[in-house]
């Protein structure tokens, strides 16, 4: 396990990073440190996607996140403000551009920044009890770390929109009923279950979860033919790999592929 101030890194399984936001007295609420413990950890996996096959992101104790941290924002400058918004920026560019597969167990509230991280993964498992909001329209300003541009595309630009401008919170259950949330899980069994489904992410060719994750999130912005063309090139990738060669392999032989990400 690696710790940082705010945050820290287990490897509970094999191929599997599971990564903790580990400020539970104050809801997990992102702070300054926070910003750059999440940056040193997503920009390390950026560097090396070979060494993790899937990660899963999760809170300590009853919330996920509950967004930025009020508290150390107020009296900051606008200067400071500014300064400190860059390194969340930073951070969720990082989170974005991993091109290991992410999956967000949210054991609780996952608001503002919160919910905004959540978003960054590929899917969400959410525990009965979660609850979400983009609540900065009601504190004088607007969400700035991709709630505008991730939520239309996971939930659809009409009901993003009153999401957004309304700030209100929703139930796990609307979030599962707009596609938002893939799985509601019971809160004792949340990051098992997000582990499981980790495990099996983590034992298919890695080179191929890659790719995927790629074609989807290229094809998504951008036109359909071009989308195409890029699925293409993602798949002329995996021909000449060894675990194409190793998957086929194990079919024919009935058994289980060992895959080496190469």
């Amino acid at each position: 396990m690696t710790t940082f101030e705010t945050v820290t890194v287990e490897y509970p399984q094999e191929h599997t990073v599971l990564v903790t936001l580990n400020r539970p007295a104050v809801a997990n609420a992102m702070n300054t440190q926070m910003g750059l413990d999440l940056l040193a950890v997503f920009d390390g996996f950026c560097a090396a996607p070979n060494k993790q096959r899937c990660i899963v992101i999760t809170g300590a104790g009853k919330a996920f996140c509950g967004g930025g941290d009020l508290k150390q924002r107020k009296g900051m400058t606008d200067e400071q403000w500014q300064d400190q918004h860059l390194i969340f920026e930073r951070m969720i560019r990082a989170m974005l551009g991993c091109q290991v597969p992410i999956i967000a167990a949210v054991n609780g509230a996952a608001y503002a920044g919160g919910m905004e991280i959540s978003l960054c993964a590929d899917f969400i498992y959410a525990a009965e009890q979660a609850r979400f909001a983009l609540t900065e329209v009601t504190l004088g300003i607007m969400p700035g770390a991709g709630g505008t541009q991730n939520l239309p595309r996971a939930v659809g630009a009409r009901r993003a929109k009153e999401i957004l401008l309304t700030g209100r919170p929703f139930s796990v259950e609307q979030a599962f009923e707009w596609g938002m949330v893939n799985r509601i899980c019971s809160a004792e069994t949340l990051v098992a279950e997000a582990l499981e489904t980790a495990a099996v992410i983590a034992g298919n060719a890695p080179i191929s979860t890659r790719q995927i994750k790629q074609s989807v999130n290229m094809g998504l912005n951008t036109d359909l033919q071009t989308g195409m063309m890029f699925e293409i090139e993602a798949y002329n990738r995996m021909v000449p790999t060894e675990d194409r060669r190793e998957g086929i392999l194990a079919f024919n032989e009935k058994r289980k592929p060992v895959y080496k990400g190469r």
